[in-house]
């Protein structure tokens, strides 16, 4: 990760990403984590609309100023959480925690597909009710079948998730890229070491 030693990285994709956090100093996602590209920390900034908790090393400079990245910001203004998440692939995958439904196993998210418990060719609707993740195997297996015909019931009832408990799976799976500096706004509460 950027040190401020990488300085060539700050035009590269991907270099010194700011971690945004709600007014309430929460990201305002999880999964997949909210960054924002340095650019936009330092548009925000100019304007006034975050408030910079942590910096990188590196700075920017214009002919009027110099501005230190930010690697943590938080916004001024509460962004309230959507009541219902939205039905989309990547969200039942995220409420059923990137696990086939039927045999169990962990998959990363392109390697999943998704699966009508009652299949459509039966009556079954695609809504969170009735669409769970499932492996290729498993999907294959089930095939147009019910339940109860292939003996393949979903490891958990399907139902639409609060937006909370979407954030709380999130939360399970940490981000590829972890800046020192971010830690503390990701895992300020969970239980400290003892030593």
């Amino acid at each position: 990760m950027p040190d401020g030693s990488l300085i060539p990285q700050i035009n590269g994709p991907g270099g010194f990403p700011a971690l945004v956090l709600n007014a309430d100093f929460r990201p305002l996602s999880y999964f997949p984590l909210s960054v924002w590209a340095w650019q936009d920390a330092v548009k925000a900034v100019v304007l006034d609309r975050v408030s910079v908790l942590s910096e990188y090393e590196t700075e920017v400079r214009s002919p009027s100023f110099s501005l230190r990245l930010p690697s943590v910001i938080a916004l001024r203004e509460y962004i309230p959480a959507a009541r219902r998440p939205a039905f989309t692939r990547f969200n039942v995958f995220l409420r059923d925690r990137f696990e086939c439904q039927y045999c169990g196993d962990g998959q990363p998210a392109q390697n999943l597909t998704f699966d009508h418990v009652i299949p459509r060719s039966r009556g079954g609707r695609t809504n969170w009710e009735n669409v769970v993740a499932a492996c290729g195997p498993c999907n294959l297996r089930k095939a147009d079948k019910l339940p109860r015909e292939c003996q393949m019931l979903p490891r958990a009832t399907p139902r639409q998730p609060t937006s909370w408990e979407l954030q709380e799976n999130g939360r399970a799976f940490p981000p590829n890229h972890l800046h020192e500096s971010w830690r503390d706004y990701l895992y300020w509460d969970s239980e400290l070491e003892q030593g």
